[in-house]
C-alpha cells in the first residue's frame, strides 16, 4: 500500500523545512564557524557552548523558551507583531527559526573543524601574494574547506528532517502548515494505524541511512583514521 496523501504532504514540507534550514544556516554559520576557527578571543569559548547547547538541551526546553519568546508577550513575538508580520509559533516560518537553533550545532561544529583543518600556512601565502583577508577566504580556505561544507550540509539537512519536539512545541500539528513526517508518524501511532506508520518510519530510516552513507563515503581518510 503508497503512502498516504497526508503522508507525501508531511514528507514534502519536512523536505521544504529541511532545505530552508540549511540554505540560511549556510549564511549564519559560516561565519560563526570561520570565527571560532580563527579567533583567540576569551568570549570563543562561551560562543562555542552557546552553539553546541542544542546537543545537550532537552528539545522541550528549547521549544518552550523559543515558543515564550516568540510569542505574543514576548520580545520578539512583540516586534514581528509591530512589523505587521503576525507571531512566529504555529507557522512554518516558526518552524524555521526554531530549527535555525535547533540545527546550528550541526552546521557550526563541521565547519569549524575544516576550518580548523587549513592551517594559517595557505592564508599567509595568500596574504604575501596581496589577497586581502575577504579575498583569500573565497580563494582559498572556501575550496580547501569544501568537504566540511557538505558534511555540514548533510547533517544539517538530514537533524531537521528527524527534528520531532522542537518543531511539535513550536508548530503544533497543522496538516499542510506545520506537519511535518516525524509528526506524522505521531499521529499514525496514537490512532493505532501502525501499518500507515511502518510505511512513513520506513522511508525515514532508508533516508536517514543513505544520508550517514554519504557522510561516510565522501570522508574516506577520516575513516581510515
Amino acid at each position: 500500500m503508497p503512502l498516504t496523501d497526508a503522508d507525501l504532504q508531511a514528507l514534502w514540507l519536512t523536505i521544504r523545512l529541511a532545505a530552508t534550514v540549511t540554505l540560511i544556516l549556510f549564511v549564519i554559520g559560516t561565519p560563526v564557524a570561520w570565527w571560532l576557527a580563527r579567533t583567540r578571543s576569551g568570549w570563543k569559548g562561551a560562543i562555542g557552548a552557546a552553539v553546541a547547547l542544542p546537543l545537550v538541551l532537552p528539545p522541550s526546553v528549547i521549544g518552550f523558551y523559543l515558543l515564550v519568546t516568540m510569542g505574543p508577550n514576548g520580545p520578539v513575538g512583540q516586534l514581528t507583531q509591530a512589523l505587521g508580520l503576525g507571531l512566529l509559533p504555529f507557522t512554518f516560518w516558526g518552524l524555521v527559526v526554531a530549527s535555525l537553533f535547533y540545527s546550528m550545532p550541526f552546521m557550526v561544529q563541521p565547519l569549524q573543524n575544516a576550518f580548523e583543518s587549513i592551517g594559517t600556512r595557505p592564508l599567509e601565502v595568500a596574504a604575501t601574494l596581496r589577497a586581502s583577508p575577504l579575498d583569500a577566504f573565497f580563494s582559498v580556505a572556501l575550496p580547501l574547506a569544501a568537504p566540511g561544507f557538505l558534511t555540514a550540509g548533510i547533517l544539517t539537512f538530514a537533524h531537521t528532517v528527524g527534528e520531532f519536539g522542537v518543531v511539535l512545541m513550536i508548530g503544533g500539528n497543522i496538516p499542510g502548515v506545520t506537519r511535518v513526517a516525524s509528526v506524522q508518524i505521531y499521529d499514525h501511532v496514537e490512532a493505532m494505524e501502525y501499518g500507515d506508520a511502518h510505511r512513513l518510519a520506513a522511508v525515514m530510516l532508508v533516508f536517514s541511512f543513505l544520508v550517514l552513507l554519504a557522510v561516510y563515503s565522501s570522508q574516506p581518510n577520516r575513516l581510515k583514521g
